[in-house]
């Protein structure tokens, strides 16, 4: 498989504080990767850092087999890129993110909500923006709501509008931070059986995810992360049933929820 995204010696400080040490990763076409690892390790950091949310402090990313940004010097090996906006706000184009909180307008409709950046950003017309939005809407099951306002939605339902939202621009890789973790228990699986038909329809994703039964059943590969470095990955079967570095194997036995057979 052809190469979507990668990330090279990728570091991130806030002040004093490191938070990401040298990230090293990869993501083929099509592929789906988790993210795993205990708080505090970095995960929804280097999700920020791959959409352009947080600046990267040091290292490298190229999309689709070009760099972002320019080089300007180097720290502790590893390039310190530049940026210029026009090419963030088109790199976040092709980058869609799902946050933990849906972050819908509450005074517009879920088709509006849909409609609002291919509109803003795209320049499409409202009339091809809508009939856009509703496609994406028929593709998290939530056509029918298209005319609601999110305080009508459930939690599960606004995060899939919110997920509606995110396919709207037609990204090319789709990054997920805990999209669950604000769900109640029982809207869980909705969320995860879109994000599972995404995978299935080839759709590239970097899933952040304390779901380990979802990882488990869809991703292709697992990285395991500790304090802000790649401490393990692997292809899922291998890293959950045989992780080989002591702190994997510690997570993994501490999540006691993690049932291996589970299907989403």
């Amino acid at each position: 498989m052809s190469e979507m995204l990668r990330v090279e010696r990728l570091t991130k400080r806030f002040g004093g504080h490191t938070v990401l040490r040298g990230i090293d990763l990869s993501v083929a076409v099509g592929e789906t990767v988790c993210i795993i690892g205990a708080s505090g390790s970095g995960k929804s950091t280097l999700l920020r850092c791959l959409n352009f949310l947080e600046l990267p402090t040091s290292g490298r990313i190229v999309l689709e087999g070009k760099a972002i940004g320019r080089a300007a010097g180097e720290a502790d090996g590893a390039p310190i890129m530049r940026y210029r906006e026009s090419d963030l706000t088109a790199i976040r184009a092709r980058v869609g993110m799902v946050f933990q909180q849906f972050n819908l307008f509450p005074h517009l409709t879920v088709a509006q909500n849909v409609a609002l950046a291919p509109i803003r950003i795209r320049g499409m017309t409202s009339a091809d923006a809508n009939r856009l939005a509703l496609a994406q809407l028929e593709r998290v099951g939530l056509a029918d709501k298209r005319n609601e306002h999110p305080a009508r939605l459930s939690g599960g339902q606004q995060q899939r509008a919110a997920i509606a939202r995110a396919l709207a621009m037609e990204p090319h890789v789709m990054l997920f931070d805990e999209a669950t973790s604000a769900l109640d228990p029982e809207l869980v699986g909705e969320v995860l059986q879109t994000m599972r038909q995404l995978a299935a329809d080839g759709m590239t994703m970097l899933v952040v995810t304390h779901e380990l039964g979802f990882a488990y059943n869809v991703a292709n590969r697992v990285v395991f992360l500790h304090e802000g470095k790649v401490h393990e990955e692997g292809p899922t079967h291998e890293l959950m049933h045989h992780p080989r570095q002591r702190r994997t194997q510690e997570f993994l036995r501490a999540v006691t929820a993690f049932r291996l057979p589970e299907t989403i």
